[in-house]
């Protein structure tokens, strides 16, 4: 069995905004995945940013700063 860690888990209002997410980590080079929305999450989409806790407030400061929506920031065991 898989173990469970931590992360920062971001949440999206829609498919485009988790897929700019991506992106932006990518060409940034901040450490992440797509992940489909855990059942803890409420979210209108399903698909989720999941990457260490660490990168909270940089993650926040880059969406934020390239205008993607999000739903929601959560430090979750996935």
């Amino acid at each position: 069995m898989r173990q469970r860690r931590l992360r920062c888990v971001v949440s999206f209002h829609t498919t485009a905004g988790a897929m700019a997410a991506e992106r932006l980590c990518r060409k940034e080079g901040l450490e992440g995945k797509l992940i489909s929305v855990p059942r803890s999450v409420t979210s209108d989409c399903g698909l989720a940013w999941s990457a260490p806790p660490e990168l909270r407030e940089s993650l926040e400061a880059l969406l934020g700063s390239a205008g993607v929506e999000t739903a929601g920031f959560h430090e979750l065991l996935v």
